[in-house]
C-alpha cells in the first residue's frame, strides 16, 4: 500500500502528517512555508508512494466556509495541477488546532516547546489525517 499525505494549510505554514505504508498510523512529517510545498511534496514522492491527499477544510462554527477556504481551495489547485493523479480529500479541520494545542499541553513538554505553532501545525494534520482514516475503514 501507498502512503496518504495530509494538510493543514495555513498562509504562514502548512503542516504536513503521513500515514505508514500500511494506513495504520498517522505521524506529523514536517511543516513548511506554502512557497516550498509543492517542491517538498515532489522530493517527498522520490522515495516515498503516495495515493492520496486530505486537505483541512476550513470551516466556521457553523459549517459554512471561512475566511481561509480561498487559500486552501489556491493550495489543491496547485496539488492538482503538480500531481494529476493523486486523489485528494477535504476533511473538515474545525477544532484540530485547539486539540493539537490540548494535545501538546498534556504531553509535558516544557513551556517553550509548547509554544511552538510549528508543531501545532504538524499535530493538526495528524489529526486531520488520523479523522480520514477512522472515517474511511471498511
Amino acid at each position: 500500500m501507498a502512503r496518504i499525505l495530509a494538510f493543514d494549510y495555513g498562509t504562514k505554514r502548512i503542516g504536513i502528517a503521513v500515514t505508514d505504508p500500511l494506513q495504520i498510523i498517522a505521524t506529523g512529517l514536517d511543516t513548511v512555508h506554502p512557497k516550498d510545498a509543492i517542491e517538498y511534496i515532489k522530493k517527498y514522492l522520490v522515495t516515498e508512494q503516495v495515493e492520496a491527499f486530505v486537505i483541512g477544510d476550513p470551516k466556521q462554527m457553523d459549517g459554512s466556509d471561512s475566511d481561509s477556504k480561498q487559500h486552501a481551495k489556491g493550495f489543491s489547485t496547485s496539488l492538482k495541477k503538480a500531481f494529476p493523479t493523486i486523489p485528494q480529500h477535504w476533511v473538515d479541520e474545525r477544532f484540530t488546532s485547539k486539540m493539537a494545542h490540548q494535545a501538546i499541553m498534556q504531553s509535558g513538554l516544557k513551556k517553550s516547546d509548547r509554544q511552538n505553532k510549528e508543531r501545532v501545525d504538524t499535530i493538526a494534520a495528524t489529526i486531520i489525517l488520523q479523522y480520514f482514516m477512522e472515517t474511511n475503514r471498511l
